[in-house]
């Protein structure tokens, strides 16, 4: 079937791609658009998933200070200098910068979790998941059920305290991870979130409780 330049134009709109990928899609889905954005997603998955391998040594530094009460600084790598300093790169740095200020993660990924914090989590949820069974069922049975809740409620632990895992402050519909997939494939080049850091006043300290965190998250959703 013939492919018309407005839906070619609005695919394009969608994703981002190049105007020959858009049509190559439209064309494969038979003028379907959500099956030609599913198709390009998938190739760009593809053409990711080969380009992860490669180092990515340049970058830059994001960061972000909220009313002087949060700071954050992180660091974006990038492969080349040249797509580091793009505006692209630089407003996913000063975005993430701004995601961990309101969400305050713990870690960048899953594999990246302290082991003895995960072990302490996994306890306590075994233990939640005991407690909910019934009193006449036999404790090794109790157990038996427990740990096999308790996969599905660390991975929502994980989705809580892992930076990639979370959902984008500013697009709750995608995840960091898939926000960082996507930049990369704007960019044509493996991009990692390396590492970052979180600072709030008076942390730690007793003092009056006060949730920057939402005022961060309440004005990038502006």
């Amino acid at each position: 079937m013939a492919i018309s330049a407005k839906l070619v134009k609005e695919l394009r709109e969608r994703t981002a791609a190049g105007m020959m990928d858009c049509k190559k899609a439209l064309e494969e889905a038979g003028g379907d658009i959500d099956k030609a954005q599913k198709i390009l997603k998938e190739k760009g998955q593809a053409t990711l998933d080969k380009k992860s391998g490669r180092i990515a040594a340049e970058g830059v530094i994001g960061s972000y200070i909220h009313n002087d009460k949060i700071g954050v600084i992180v660091e974006i790598n990038t492969e080349t200098d040249f797509s580091a300093n793009t505006d692209t790169v630089k407003n996913f740095a000063r975005d993430i910068a701004m995601h961990i200020a309101a969400s305050a993660p713990k870690y960048i990924s899953e594999e990246d979790a302290d082991e003895a914090d995960v072990a302490e989590q996994r306890d306590i949820l075994i233990n939640q998941a005991i407690n909910e069974s019934s009193d006449n069922m036999p404790e090794d049975k109790k157990k038996m059920i427990a740990e096999k809740k308790v996969e599905g409620r660390l991975k929502k632990w994980f989705s809580e305290v892992c930076l990639l895992d979370q959902a984008f402050i500013k697009n709750p519909d995608l995840t960091v991870e898939q926000l960082l997939r996507d930049t990369a494939n704007e960019v044509g080049e493996n991009i990692k979130i390396r590492r970052f850091a979180r600072f709030q006043v008076g942390e730690g300290l007793e003092k009056k409780e006060e949730d920057f965190a939402a005022e961060v998250a309440s004005q990038m959703k502006a």
